[in-house]
């Protein structure tokens, strides 16, 4: 019976079904013919949403969008223009290092490029860049933000598998830093082969002082949230919190531009975005309890011992299952349908549970920036007011960055692994 639920979300779902409905009508379809009480499914729905951890992920979404309301992105963006603006590529790079700053506050990829994406677009068109190339260089170092703490998809990937947030949050430091510079790189190599212009000098001390006062209050919440959960100040869940307090105090006493009407605005926002996450949470956490009583995911970690015991191979396969879903699913989709079959038995294998989860999230946001689903392609799209086909083709020559992130991140253990490490 398992497997025909398995098999009928299939077929829901390659008819165009939307992902949530696809979930739920195979699990209710079981529920009812397996004779079992139909309150089950209210008690499953609330057991899954009756989680801490999760609280964290609207709490940081609220954060994203309180900070385009109380002019931290302007600020952000002003500040990394005078640092980066002379490296070749001009605002390109500057578009790359405000992503790197924006996402210590924000935790998701989808908030960056809506949020900074539109000021970088409109910034870089004004100063000769094309718009495709603008597009690029946005939606592809908006993957650096799931990997950087706080990150809301490594969030709901430590709730799922019980492993520490913390550890996973300080696992994604390493990588994220090594992505953006191998984006600056590319950014750079292919801005110096179009022409595209950059700062006639670099900036003095004084410019840069100048740019930094306004900009410093958003570039040390990245350090707070991190030396608060290190220092064991707060919990994941808490830094949530204590974000948005930190967001709302220099938005309303700092800076001075926001208003109660904005905190309004900010908070039916969240609601909406939200209520869409949370409703694919309790549809998948019916669906994996089926696969458990039915016992798949044993089933699978079987087969899976059985095709090879070799660490390396296990992690290619790892990474070929989640390239390929993040191509047709949302990455919370993804994590919630996959990762409680996939991960027992390759941690049991000897893979190491945070390593495992930093692959999981950067092959899904990967996905993020793959046709034919990829979520942050058509955002990106809209914004730039450009075709899919121009911004597929300006996307080339980022993949590879993003790739040798991917292999880095599979391959060199000790890099993703080093902070977690003294953690421990």
């Amino acid at each position: 019976m398992g497997y025909a639920v398995i098999a009928g979300f299939a077929a829901l779902f390659v008819a165009g079904v939307p992902v949530v409905y696809a979930v739920l009508i195979p699990s209710i379809a079981y529920v009812l013919l397996e004779g079992l009480p139909p309150t089950l499914l209210a008690s499953r729905v609330v057991y899954a949403l009756d989680s801490f951890p999760l609280v964290a992920v609207p709490v940081f979404i609220f954060v994203g969008n309180l900070m385009n309301l109380a002019g931290i992105t302007d600020r952000i963006f002003r500040f990394a223009s005078v640092l980066a603006a002379r490296l070749h590529g001009g605002l390109a790079q500057v578009n790359i290092l405000a992503s790197l700053i924006f996402s210590g506050i924000s935790g998701a990829a989808l908030a960056d490029v809506g949020g900074l994406g539109r000021v970088e677009i409109k910034a870089m068109r004004e100063r000769g860049f094309d718009a495709p190339f603008a597009a690029a260089v946005t939606a592809s170092s908006a993957l650096i933000g799931p990997i950087f703490p706080p990150s809301i998809p490594l969030i709901v990937y430590g709730s799922v598998t019980s492993v520490s947030i913390i550890q996973l949050l300080m696992a994604g430091i390493l990588p994220a830093l090594f992505c953006t510079a191998a984006l600056m790189a590319t950014a750079a190599i292919v801005a110096l082969r179009a022409g595209y212009p950059r700062a006639e000098r670099w900036p003095s001390v004084r410019e840069v002082l100048k740019a930094l006062g306004p900009a410093l209050p958003a570039l040390l919440a990245p350090l707070f949230l991190i030396a608060g959960m290190l220092t064991g100040v707060f919990t994941p869940t808490e830094a949530a919190a204590a974000a948005a307090v930190y967001v709302l105090a220099i938005g309303f006493l700092l800076y001075r531009e926001m208003t109660v009407a904005h905190v309004l605005h900010a908070a039916l926002m969240t609601a909406r975005n939200t209520s869409a996450i949370l409703v694919i949470v309790a549809a998948a956490a019916m669906f994996g309890w089926i696969l458990a009583i039915e016992e798949i995911p044993q089933a699978f970690g079987a087969a899976i011992a059985g095709l090879s015991g070799n660490r390396l191979v296990l992690l290619l396969l790892v990474n070929l299952i989640f390239f390929v879903a993040g191509m047709f699913l949302d990455s919370t989709t993804a994590t919630l349908l996959i990762v409680p079959i996939i991960a027992p038995p390759v941690v049991a294998a000897g893979v190491d549970p945070v390593h495992l989860g930093l692959i999981v999230v950067f092959n899904l946001m990967i996905g993020l920036l793959t046709p034919p689903m990829g979520l942050a392609l058509f955002l990106i799209c809209d914004i730039a007011q450009i075709t899919m086909r121009a911004l597929l083709r300006a996307l080339v020559p980022f993949y590879l960055p993003l790739a040798a992130t991917l292999a880095a991140i599979t391959l060199w253990e000790d890099m993703v692994l080093a902070i977690p490490r003294l953690i421990r």
